[in-house]
């Protein structure tokens, strides 16, 4: 639901009525993530996506339902070899899909308008929906902040089940997956301890986007700046020469930084999401900047030059102190080889390892081979709301 937060906040603000249709579960091969949503409002309009189109109109007279009957339902589409003509998914996996109607008269729709309203402007929170237990339950909501606070989509003593121990392990759960930025599914009692009847919960998690920071002003870095938005990055680039590093060069991108590298690193914020491109190749700028960067908790370090500008720099690195281990961090020659020639082409290199790094995929083409076209591996945000795991 927070994929499509932006629309939904301008739908809460006019005061519509709407359904929204989340993806909770998958198995096998499935087009769309935990936290995939489309919505449909009372005069039918539809936004977001949930499979990429194989169930799109069964999920939508779903919505139209729900929003009719103001009950929340779960329902699986599979993929069917008895009958060719049911509604599945053609890809053979499986999806569970919670619809949920946001109505005036919804006991959740003020939990969601603030989730929302936090999403939509880029800031962090995490809603804990109840997706598989009694049906009386089904769909109650609770918004978690960072600090661990949360508020509830009903009056009662206990929001989401009658059991005040409850929100109270929902509002952990929910508080740790936001903290690593993640979307998924929890167990957890009905009582809010680990044992008795079981509910399945959806966590949806909100953060601000990762940052890609780009070093050096070069016109491969701008090409770089374009993709990294594309990808829902908060771009900066930075250079320490002001000639060079201007807004005017990099119209697209978040900041443009006049400042050594090395320097801006060392004051700037960065974390387990963050990705540092350096496009420099002068020595000069990427031997401290590198030295630093390869000891900080970031996803991504890559850089750019030809494999003997590789090698010098990785003479001058370990001269400095930085071990094997730390060098077997760094990413260059930069990208994954695609016979790249321009900057865009380049830029698209790059950009094809990140993901390929973030994904847990191997950059291989998936024509003739046997890997899976989803990976399984660790994976972090992308963009405004965090993936599974």
């Amino acid at each position: 639901m927070l994929d499509i937060a932006e629309e939904l906040d301008r739908w809460v603000e006019q005061g519509r009525d709407f359904a929204v249709a989340t993806v909770v579960a998958t198995n096998g091969s499935s087009p769309r993530e935990p936290g995939a949503a489309l919505a449909v409002d009372s005069e039918g309009t539809a936004i977001g996506s949930v499979s990429g189109g194989c169930v799109e109109g069964a999920v939508y007279e779903l919505c139209r339902q729900a929003l009719q009957d103001g009950r929340a339902v779960l329902e699986s589409f599979g993929y069917s070899d008895e009958d060719a003509f049911a509604v599945g998914l053609t890809c053979g996996g499986v999806i569970d899909i919670l619809v949920t109607p946001v109505r005036a008269d919804s006991p959740a729709r003020e939990v969601f308008a603030a989730a929302l309203a936090t999403a939509a402007r880029g800031g962090a929170a995490a809603v804990a929906r109840i997706t598989d237990g009694p049906a009386e339950v089904m769909g109650r909501a609770l918004l978690v902040r960072p600090d661990g606070s949360h508020d509830g989509s009903s009056a009662c003593e206990g929001s989401l089940g009658g059991h005040p121990e409850l929100d109270r392990t929902a509002a952990g759960e929910a508080r740790a997956m936001l903290d690593a930025g993640r979307t998924g599914t929890v167990l957890i009692g009905e009582d809010g301890s680990r044992c008795g009847r079981p509910l399945t919960l959806l966590v949806e998690s909100s953060v601000p986007a990762p940052r890609m920071i780009v070093f050096g002003a070069v016109d491969f870095a701008a090409a770089l700046v374009r993709v990294g938005k594309f990808l829902d990055y908060h771009v900066t680039v930075c250079d320490a020469r002001p000639v060079f590093a201007t807004a005017t060069r990099f119209p697209e991108a978040d900041e443009v930084v006049v400042e050594w590298p090395h320097r801006y690193l060392e004051s700037t914020e960065v974390d387990g999401r963050t990705v540092l491109c350096v496009l420099t190749h002068d020595a000069k700028f990427d031997v401290p900047l590198l030295e630093l960067a390869l000891r900080l908790p970031v996803a991504y370090v890559g850089a750019m030059g030809s494999r003997r500008t590789h090698e010098d720099r990785n003479r001058r690195l370990r001269e400095v102190g930085v071990t094997e281990l730390e060098l077997a961090r760094l990413r260059s020659p930069v990208g994954l080889d695609l016979g790249a020639r321009t900057p865009e082409e380049t830029a698209l290199s790059i950009a094809a390892e990140i993901v390929a790094s973030r994904r847990g995929g191997t950059g291989v083409s998936l024509t003739g081979a046997h890997t899976p076209i989803h990976h399984e591996g660790p994976r972090e945000p992308a963009g405004r709301i965090g993936s599974v795991a």
